[in-house]
């Protein structure tokens, strides 16, 4: 079975789409419809027909192409049982699986930033699509569940294979390392990703996807349990739980 291949590009202010190929059998999928027609141009610039379309939340920067995109390509849609998104083919669960062009796509929902939302995960590729729910170096707001939520979401996706790739919703990477070295300052990992990220941007280019060791190591919301950010927060007896709430509460704030 040949490898993916795998287009991602910018749309919106700071949003990303993907497209997703198999060359054998010319199967596409594009996580999520910001905008209409950055998806139908990208589809055009490669030739590839569109057969389905993930959607992993309800929030219009991420499902307002979706009706024109559907239309214009008759592409099958999969995501959440959620009354606010229209067009929806294919209803999918916490522990779903269903099949692309042969391969397995694993489904976890990861509620908090929206109670709808659902990740895509392809165990084959080592390759997660995590919406608005892990950024790099950061993670979303908490705006329809709670911090409690979130963090068990987030624990999902920290139990995947180290090498998978991670693929979010936003190019947040510069603003969400900053935040990350005012609570974990003397991370030298962070430092040099921090570093690195301010190259990338500079330069224009973007800096997803990156991959779950990256974000153990430098992701301050995946590290609750770090001795050295707990000191920085006075919160070393506190639950991993209310690590995390006190982390997004202060990017909240700043």
């Amino acid at each position: 079975m040949p490898n993916l291949e795998i287009r991602q590009f910018a749309c919106l202010n700071d949003n990303y789409c993907v497209l997703g190929h198999d060359p054998a059998t010319n199967a596409t999928f594009c996580v999520d419809a910001p905008d209409a027609a950055a998806v139908l141009n990208e589809l055009q610039r490669t030739g590839w027909k569109l057969s389905h379309l993930f959607i992993t939340h309800h929030h219009p920067d991420h499902v307002q192409g979706l009706s024109e995109v559907k239309g214009r390509t008759g592409a099958r849609v999969i995501g959440p049982d959620s009354p606010q998104i229209a067009g929806i083919d294919e209803i999918v669960r916490d522990g779903d699986r269903f099949e692309f062009s042969g391969r397995s796509v694993e489904v976890l929902a990861t509620p908090g930033h929206t109670l709808d939302m659902v990740n895509y995960f392809l165990p084959a590729e080592k390759i997660a699509f995590t919406g608005d729910t892990l950024f790099a170096m950061g993670c979303g707001r908490v705006f329809e569940g709670d911090a409690a939520m979130m963090w068990n979401s987030l624990r999902k996706l920290m139990a995947l294979p180290k090498d998978t790739a991670i693929y979010c919703g936003h190019e947040y990477t510069l603003a969400n390392g900053r935040f990350a070295l005012t609570v974990d300052a003397g991370n030298a990992a962070l430092q040099a990703r921090v570093a690195e990220v301010e190259k990338i941007r500079a330069a224009g280019e973007p800096t997803i996807p990156s991959t779950l060791a990256q974000e153990l190591a430098t992701n301050p919301f995946l590290r609750a349990s770090d001795a050295d950010i707990r000191r920085a927060l006075g919160m070393e007896a506190n639950s991993d739980a209310e690590v995390f709430a006190e982390l997004r509460e202060r990017k909240n704030r700043g």
